[in-house]
């Protein structure tokens, strides 16, 4: 049987690995660290199943181990800002230590609750040569957590989903009573490549969580069984030849009567290709033009989160992709809980255009992808942001490109500034109307391209 503890405080450090860099008080909202343990149930395919490409993967238990790990809730002070809807992050363990997004201004604007869970061995044990997981950067704290294996995070998700849902146990409640209607799991890059795997495997088996968001989705499930082994995308077999490896093999299964909505970079729309699904009753599929895995915007946020938290990183590179996801990641937070609650769903959006064998993006005059979903940045652009890496590695894959327009390509195309901010301003409040963006970002991505264009020379 689980159990929760907490709040947790205190630490070495004194704080929890990864909290938010926003001012919670200023957006009237708590943070507070859990600590959940119990026994967790790993799985593996049955007999005569495979992982087929059509996604109706028959699994059935394998064993138990015990385990102990944590996750950060982030919920209104105001019960009555409460919408209902409880995002359950499972955090991404690419570099080494968890990563989540903790800064949404729809989490928090629109009133969900956050929670971020750390389900993977690597999150609390880190990675060679500098493991910084949460044992080592805070052992006082975190010393005592475990994870087994990676086979036991699909349960170890679901466990903590029902922690925090309409059914949770009533002592130490950690959202303080709050009348949860839906819970949903999100996941971006290899947390989506699990959550794909627990939608294909896992979901059919209980009714913990409500509906899935899979975020910079490279169309492929993570295996059920791995045992002791970890991924080290640091190392130079795990790092060469990406756009080879991060390839869709599978489609998400569709039968579970529940939302399932895919957010991609042009960068995934390129690797879902031959996984594309059409957009249903239950399934959403956005891909967006011009953007990358990685921005110079969310390099930037992180940067800061790493220095506060004094982890060991990777310099930053100069000319990555200049157009974040996060705009998009919002909408589809605010499209799902409508959909869940209300029953509305999201805006079917144009895919990314592809021609030719073996398919490859259409671009346009400028070199940004046609077709898809259009933030402003490409419609009216001051770049050419696209997905086409600098190097040849797994970091320059997911980074992309971006190539200033030069003042007088500027001049030539708008004119004058003025111009510019005009039909800019014009492309983001189309992109408000379709949907995909949210209107409070409008202001702050003209601002953003303001910089970009004094910036020219």
């Amino acid at each position: 049987m689980m159990t929760v503890h907490g709040p947790i405080t205190g630490g070495n450090r004194g704080w929890p690995f990864g909290a938010s860099m926003t001012d919670l008080n200023d957006v009237g909202y708590s943070e507070a660290e859990y600590f959940i343990k119990g026994e967790s149930t790993r799985y593996k395919l049955k007999e005569g199943s495979e992982l087929s490409t059509d996604g109706q993967w028959d699994v059935e238990p394998a064993g138990t181990a015990p385990f102990k790990t944590r996750f950060i809730v982030y919920r209104p002070n105001d019960a009555t800002r409460f919408n209902g809807s409880v995002v359950v992050t499972w955090n991404n363990v690419t570099a080494g230590h968890d990563l989540f997004g903790a800064e949404s201004r729809e989490i928090f604007e629109g009133g969900f609750v956050l929670v971020c869970a750390t389900t993977q061995k690597v999150g609390i044990e880190g990675l060679p040569p500098v493991n910084q997981g949460l044992a080592g950067w805070d052992p006082e704290r975190y010393g005592d957590l475990h994870i087994a294996s990676d086979d036991y995070s699909y349960d170890i998700l679901t466990q903590v989903a029902l922690a925090v849902g309409p059914d949770r146990p009533s002592d130490n409640d950690p959202l303080a009573g709050l009348d949860v209607r839906n819970v949903v799991a999100q996941g971006a890059s290899q947390s989506a490549g699990r959550l794909g795997t627990y939608v294909n495997a896992i979901a059919p088996l209980n009714e913990a969580i409500d509906g899935f968001i899979l975020t910079i989705y490279f169309g492929r499930g993570t295996p059920l069984e791995v045992g002791e082994t970890v991924v080290n995308i640091n190392t130079p077999e795990n790092s060469a030849a990406p756009e080879k490896r991060l390839r869709g093999a599978n489609l998400l299964r569709t039968d579970l009567g529940k939302p399932i909505f895919v957010v991609n970079s042009e960068l995934e729309a390129i690797a879902c290709h031959g996984v594309r699904q059409p957009d249903t009753d239950t399934m959403r599929f956005w891909e967006s033009a011009g953007t990358c895995h990685v921005s110079q915007q969310g390099r930037a946020a992180r940067q800061a989160l790493t220095d506060r938290d004094e982890l060991v990183t990777q310099p930053p590179v100069e000319g990555i992709n200049a157009i974040p996801m996060n705009p998009l990641y919002d909408a589809a937070y605010h499209h799902m809980h409508r959909w869940l609650s209300e029953g509305v769903a999201p805006p079917v959006q144009p895919r990314v255009n592809f021609e030719g064998e073996p398919a490859e993006v259409v671009r346009d005059e400028f070199g940004i992808a046609t077709g898809g979903v259009r933030l402003p940045q490409a419609d009216v652009p001051v770049a050419t942001n696209s997905a086409v890496p600098l190097t040849p590695d797994i970091r320059g894959f997911l980074d992309g490109s971006s190539q200033p327009f030069t003042r007088d390509k500027l001049n030539a195309l708008y004119g004058d500034r003025s111009t510019f901010v005009s039909k800019f301003t014009e492309a983001a409040n189309d992109a408000v109307n379709c949907g995909v963006l949210m209107p409070r970002e409008v202001a702050r991505l003209v601002d953003e391209a303001v910089t970009f264009w004094d910036a020219a020379s």
